[in-house]
């Protein structure tokens, strides 16, 4: 089973968050539009982005070294924004109209998929319509391999904490593992949840809670 975060990791994450918050070259592609604008997705995106970024600190050398391992190089430092560049540029091609927010914050990508596109209500199964979305982000996902995968589910605050902490976990897993059975690589992946911990919106309202409700995939260049 994926681990939850635990306390002292959760810090960090905050901590990071902190630091990413501070970037203001950010841009977001909204889902539907097509408009790049400021919004709760690029909170989103800077949230997620910590928490992948703080996971990448903990078991990045040996997430590292067994990508290398597998025959999957590393890039250079100063061909990653390219590399980057040219794997937003597909992926919000392909994810036009899908529902999904692609985020971009330095050199990371962060893919926002809101829990009532994914998910059916209190469930954990990815919804059959939305595996060609996934699909689509696999075939991304193996053109690219020169990335961490990091896959992190979030809920809102309605509800015990345990069982959100359980709900986002279980999430996250369930779309880590469609992507896995993709053939995209194991070992490019972290996969855990934070429950309500990393709200992007409100969760007096319920308009709020749906945008807390969702998975995030942090895509992080491989250097």
């Amino acid at each position: 089973m994926t681990p939850a975060i635990p306390p002292a990791l959760r810090g960090a994450v905050l901590g990071a968050l902190a630091m990413i918050l501070c970037v203001p070259a950010c841009t977001t592609l909204d889902p539907y539009t097509g408009e790049e604008k400021m919004s709760y997705a690029t909170k989103g995106a800077a949230i997620g982005a910590a928490a992948g970024a703080t996971a990448g600190v903990i078991v990045g050398g040996s997430r590292k070294s067994t990508l290398i391992g597998a025959g999957i190089g590393a890039l250079a430092g100063g061909v990653a924004g390219n590399y980057m560049d040219q794997q937003e540029a597909e992926l919000r091609a392909r994810l036009e109209n899908s529902g999904v927010g692609v985020t971009r914050v330095g050199e990371q990508i962060t893919l926002n998929m809101p829990g009532n596109v994914t998910f059916a209500t209190n469930s954990a199964d990815v919804t059959s319509r939305f595996y060609e979305v996934l699909n689509a982000v696999a075939l991304v996902l193996n053109e690219y391999e020169q990335t961490y995968v990091d896959v992190v589910g979030h809920t809102d605050s309605t509800g015990s904490l345990a069982y959100n902490q359980g709900l986002s976990v279980r999430r996250a897993d369930s779309v880590g593992d469609y992507l896995k059975g993709q053939d995209v690589e194991q070992a490019r992946f972290i996969i855990t949840g934070m429950g309500p911990e990393a709200p992007i919106a409100t969760n007096e309202t319920p308009s709020g809670r749906a945008l807390n409700r969702r998975v995030e995939i942090i895509l992080t260049p491989l250097t």
